[in-house]
């Protein structure tokens, strides 16, 4: 089972789930889709960060993970 942890950059949690990009641009991480912004932006605004620029609902994204197999971490 693959954990993520809300607190930890994007690009990071990509790096180590590749299939973790598709997942966060279907929720509504657009910008995640280019690279340019995964390798800027994403290095350093972390999952929990992102939603509230996205105005995603972190319980989404949480739901979400769970449903696609992921433990969360960093979520209270």
């Amino acid at each position: 089972m693959n954990t993520i942890d809300l607190n930890k950059p994007v690009a990071e949690l990509i790096a180590a789930n590749p299939e973790l990009k598709d997942i966060l641009v279907q929720l509504g991480f657009k910008p995640l889709a280019n690279p340019a912004m995964l390798n800027t932006v994403g290095r350093v605004t972390t999952l929990k960060a992102g939603a509230k620029l996205a105005n995603i609902p972190l319980e989404t994204i949480k739901q979400t993970l769970i449903f696609n197999g992921y433990d969360i971490l960093g979520g209270e």
